[in-house]
């Protein structure tokens, strides 16, 4: 059986705690946690897929039904 022992190590080993408690550090803290979501937010947009506002709101000059040779076609030609 291997056994570990295990070292409590007192609170801000890496970085003093003075520095931890700065404002410099808070002002950083939120800077990374801003740039953190920001970054989420698109990285989640750029992978769902693209809307098109002309496909919800009709412009004035567009017709309202196609008029080409096959009047019963649904589109009315390419984009």
């Amino acid at each position: 059986m291997m056994m570990t022992n295990h070292v409590l190590a007192p609170a801000g080993l890496l970085l003093p705690h003075t520095l931890l408690e700065s404002n410099a550090f808070a002002t950083l803290a939120a800077f990374v946690a801003i740039n953190t979501v920001m970054y989420v937010a698109l990285a989640v947009a750029k992978t769902l897929p693209k809307v098109y506002v002309t496909d919800w709101i009709r412009r004035n000059n567009e017709r309202a039904e196609p008029r080409g040779i096959d009047p019963g076609a649904a589109d009315s030609g390419p984009r």
